[in-house]
This record gives structure tokens, C-alpha cells and sequence, in this order.
């Protein structure tokens, strides 16, 4: 009895992840995918309906001419969603994110002055307000995913270093509970990894192993994916790329150490090729978007770009390279001098070189990653975690309103 109860459960879980990646699936589809026949698969579908987290469609009609009995229509819907944060130097993100991926809701801010920790918690709090007043009052929330521009440990929602933020040894996790009122808190995750997870569940990677996603802000980051699966280290620090010895070995970097490749190719680098105010760092991306003409520095820039990727390629023999933040518009002015310099510094085999694309998320990589990790908890255990999920009309200690428009 014991072994069919964890038989169902797991095809349980089963069926809500083809669901969550897919959004919308046939019936017939299903039990393709999942090798079932089709009364498990009807009484599955069956038991995800009656916890709120799919619709059946019937089908429409076919001519006569059509062979075979068409099948019923499973939908996600929005009774079960999570809450996705973005922190970046620039600004706040909060998205309410439905199963599917689907993003409900959004709201933003910048960021405080200063970074200042407890006035980021609240602003994300006040963020969270807005963006779950017009969900349904009986909607779950069973997750908060957050993406920091740093290095997060692994075992305890604790920020090790976050140095565009000036943040150390910050236990962000359990503020953002605090201030969220959620018994569990919030995954944490390197905006970069998140960017990673989401190219490659959603976006340009979704027929890719092996990815490696560059986030460009005000400093460089990567997400790895080898095999399908995240690279993230011993500790959960692997990744910090923007810190190889990259550079000339004298420029000094916000980390504290000299020669980082994020000297050569940061926001501040790009910043001083084209002319982009230092105070403006955050927007180099949409200063890179208004140039009429790539300026002769950006060519500098560039090569760094390419000697860094080639080492990337030569290490990691990715698939794809998606070039995320201020780096997809750099990489129009630059493709030339970044491909000549890979040439030069790559191991020259053919099928070592990958493909360079830009997010097929656009801007919401990293968020609909941070969504990615929070839906965690449901798709490992759809009714325990809904049966434990606050709902929205609890949340924040505060009945519901009508949503501002």
C-alpha cells in the first residue's frame, strides 16, 4: 500500500512539472510523456483540478474528415503562485508568477539610496503588497524566490558578498520573511544562475545542455549549466567570472582585488568608452542603445569580451552563450572584434564553437528564474505545500483591496 501511495504522489509531482514547463497540455500528451495509460492519467489530471492547480478544456470540434477522438485540453491556472524579486544596483522587481511561468503582476521601484538593507526589505514588502492585492482572495502563495547581484550560502539565506550593493554577511533571507510574514523564507539565488535556470527552462536554451548566461549590470556575472543540470560549486560560488584574472593586472576592482575581468568589461569600463556619466552606471545598457555609432574605445572593450569568452569556451565547451543585461546591446557595436579575438585565443575545433544569442526572456530572465526556484516546494510536494500555503487574503495582515489601476 505504501509503495502505491508514493507511486501516485510521484506521478503527482510528475504531472505538475509537465504541466508547470508546458503551461498548457493535451490529455493524450500526457500520457505519451509520462508512459501512463489513460485512466491514471484522467484520474491525475483529475486530482490536480480538484487542488486548483489545472482546468480541463474539451476539445473543439473536428470536421468529420479528422481521424481519432480529440483530447481534452489541461491548462495551469493562477490559484497557486509565487513571489519573484529582482535586486539590482539600478532597481526592485516583485512579480507575482502563476504555474506556467505566466507573470500576473509587476511592480518596481529604485533602488533605496544607499542600498541600505532594512529600507530594501521594506520597499520589497510595499512592492509585494501591490503586486498580490488583485489576486484572488482564496489564491495561495507557496514560494518567494529572490535574486541578488552577489554571492549567496548555500545553507542559510545569508548574503556572503554582494560588492555592488556593499552588502556582507547580510541574513536577507529571514528579513524578507519578517517583513513578508511567511513562516518559511525566501530562496535565495545569484541573479546570474537565475538567468541561467530561466534561458534554459524558457528561453534561448530550451533544446541546450550545456549553457553558460552572462549578466551584465553594473558588474559580470555567469550562470553554468553542464549537462542539463547547475553548475554551482563546493559552496554555491561557482560562477563569479566577472573576478577571473582577466584583466591587465593593475586596475583595481569593487571586490578589493586588482586585474578582474569585470575592470575590462564592467559598467564602468563600458561607461568611460562612451562617454556614459559615472553617476549613471546603471543605465550604460540604454546609453548603449542610443549610440548612433560604436565609439572607437568600445573596440577595446570588445576584444576583452572575446578573450574572456574564448577562456569560457575553452574550459567549459558550452553549447550557448547568452548575453545577458548591458552586455546584448554592447555585443551589437562589438561582434566583430569579440568573434576575431575568440578565433584567436579558442581552441581551433570546429563543434568548440558555441552559439552567441541574447535572452529569449528579453529583461525577465533573472526574474522568471527567481520564480523557477521558488515553485520548488509545490512541484516536490503539490499537496503538502498547498495544504501549508498561506492565502492571500491572510497575507501581510490585511483583507484585500481593490487593485489600483
Amino acid at each position: 500500500m505504501r509503495n502505491q501511495v508514493n507511486m501516485r504522489r510521484h506521478n503527482l509531482c510528475t504531472l505538475v512539472r509537465h504541466l508547470h514547463l508546458a503551461g498548457a497540455l493535451s490529455r493524450s500528451s500526457l500520457t505519451m510523456s509520462m508512459g501512463l495509460n489513460r485512466s491514471t492519467i484522467a484520474d491525475l489530471v483529475g486530482e490536480v483540478e480538484l487542488l486548483g492547480l489545472a482546468r480541463q478544456q474539451l476539445p473543439e470540434p473536428r470536421g468529420h474528415s479528422a481521424a481519432g477522438r480529440p483530447s481534452v485540453g489541461v491548462t495551469t491556472t493562477d490559484h497557486a503562485y509565487v513571489l519573484a524579486v529582482d535586486i539590482r544596483v539600478s532597481g526592485l522587481t516583485v512579480a507575482r508568477v502563476g504555474l506556467g511561468g505566466v507573470v500576473l503582476a509587476t511592480a518596481g521601484r529604485p533602488s533605496p539610496p544607499g542600498h541600505d538593507p532594512r529600507d530594501t526589505v521594506d520597499a520589497i514588502g510595499d512592492l509585494a503588497r501591490a503586486v498580490v492585492r488583485a489576486a484572488p482572495e482564496d489564491s495561495a502563495l507557496v514560494g518567494v524566490g529572490v535574486s541578488v547581484p552577489g554571492i549567496v550560502a548555500r545553507d542559510g539565506g545569508i548574503i556572503r558578498l554582494a560588492p555592488n550593493l556593499e552588502w556582507h554577511d547580510l541574513a536577507l533571507a529571514q528579513m524578507l520573511a519578517d517583513a513578508l510574514g511567511t513562516s518559511t523564507p525566501p530562496v535565495l539565488g545569484n541573479e546570474a544562475d537565475h538567468g541561467a535556470l530561466a534561458e534554459l527552462l524558457r528561453g534561448a536554451g530550451r533544446r541546450v545542455s550545456d549553457l553558460v548566461y552572462l549578466s551584465g549590470e553594473v558588474g559580470v556575472g555567469a550562470g553554468l549549466i553542464a549537462g542539463g543540470r547547475p553548475v554551482t560549486g563546493m559552496s554555491g560560488f561557482a560562477g563569479e567570472i566577472g573576478h577571473l584574472p582577466f584583466g591587465d593586472g593593475t586596475r583595481p576592482c569593487h571586490c578589493g582585488a586588482v586585474g578582474c575581468w569585470e575592470t575590462e568589461i564592467g559598467a564602468a569600463a563600458i561607461a568611460d568608452a562612451v562617454g556614459c556619466p559615472p553617476d549613471r552606471l546603471a543605465d550604460v545598457g540604454g546609453h548603449l542603445q542610443r549610440l548612433d555609432g560604436p565609439p572607437t574605445q568600445l573596440a577595446s572593450v570588445g576584444r576583452q569580451l572575446g578573450r574572456g569568452l574564448a577562456g569560457l569556451v575553452n574550459l567549459l565547451n558550452p553549447q550557448l552563450i547568452v548575453l545577458g543585461g548591458y552586455l546584448g546591446p554592447l555585443y551589437r557595436w562589438v561582434e566583430t572584434d569579440v568573434r576575431a579575438e575568440m578565433a584567436a585565443r579558442s581552441l581551433r575545433i570546429p563543434e568548440m564553437t558555441p552559439r552567441i544569442a541574447m535572452p529569449g526572456l528579453a529583461d525577465r530572465s533573472v526574474l522568471i528564474g527567481a520564480s523557477e526556484v521558488a515553485f520548488r516546494a509545490l512541484l516536490d510536494d503539490p499537496v503538502g505545500c498547498l495544504a501549508a500555503a498561506p492565502r492571500t487574503g491572510d497575507l501581510f495582515g490585511v483583507a484585500q483591496r481593490p487593485a489600483v489601476t
